[in-house]
This record gives C-alpha cells, structure tokens and sequence, in this order.
C-alpha cells in the first residue's frame, strides 16, 4: 500500500476533522475537561477539538499536509512557521487508528521538519499531553528535548462572579 504525502487542499477539510475527532479522544485537553464539568455551552469535546482545525487551516493552510492512500486521508499535521522568530510550530498531528505503529507519524514530522528548514527555520516545536504515552515516546526519539511542563487548569464561571 502506497502512501504519499501532500499539501493540505480545502476539499480536505471534513476529512481532516473527522481524523481529529477519531484520533484525540484520549489526549484532549478539551475532553478533559468535558470529563470534569460536562458539555459546555451545548458542544461537546469533539466539536470544540474539531474547530482546532479551522484555526490552523485560517493560520497558515499551506503548513497542512496530509497523507493519504487510495484518495482517503490517513493523517495529517499541521504546521506554522514564525519565521521572524525562526520557530516551526506543529499544533496538531494525528494517524488513523489502522494505520498507527507503522511510522505514519514519524513521517509527517520529518516532512513538517523539511517544511521548516525550506523556510529557513532553526527550531521545531511540538507539545503533548502527559497522558499521550505515543507523543511522550515518539517525539524524543526524532531528537525533540523537554524544555517544559505545563498545567491546564479550568474553573466553571457562575453568573455572580464579577
């Protein structure tokens, strides 16, 4: 089965989502959160996740590529460059279930990595979340360094708060 890599193109953008649903359950911040206080204004973690895509495609559509086989989308990431600050950022990467373990992820990364170089980039920058062991792995291994911790916090506003 072959698999190529491309630029993102606006037809892709339902199929990209549905992979982004699909792919993050486990490690979403937004899911987590819904774990801890429910719906939020009526959507759920996924349409909330979902939208994320829609502010990298707004962000910089052409540092999206997907991978695909067969005409269906298998994976993708999502890059912007901040070019005066020399840094490629990478917000999201996701690899459909099937196709996970077989090096889809490391692949997009090295074509994000190349994408930034062509740029003129001198650093790459990609976070996880503790609980995503595949990031916590993966991402070491192509040569990232830890340089930091974050925690998330959320706090449910009442309507007497001022």
């Amino acid at each position: 089965m072959t698999i190529t890599i491309r630029t993102y193109r606006p037809a892709d953008l339902e199929s990209v989502k549905r992979l982004t649903v699909s792919s993050f359950g486990p490690v979403c911040i937004d899911k987590n959160i819904e774990a801890t206080f429910g719906l939020i204004n009526g959507n759920d973690w996924a349409w909330r996740k979902a939208r994320h895509i829609d502010v990298d495609v707004a962000r910089e559509a052409e540092g999206i590529f997907v991978a695909e086989t067969n005409n269906t989308i298998v994976g993708y990431i999502t890059t912007w460059s901040d070019i005066e600050a020399g840094v490629g950022n990478i917000p999201n990467l996701a690899v459909d279930a099937e196709f996970r373990g077989q090096g889809l992820g490391r692949k997009l990364i090295d074509y994000a990595l190349r994408h930034f170089r062509s740029r003129g980039l001198s650093h790459a920058r990609i976070e996880t979340l503790a609980q995503n062991d595949v990031g916590q792995n993966l991402y070491p291994s192509m040569g990232f360094e830890e340089v930091a911790r974050q925690v998330h916090y959320c706090l449910k506003l009442s309507e007497t708060d001022s």
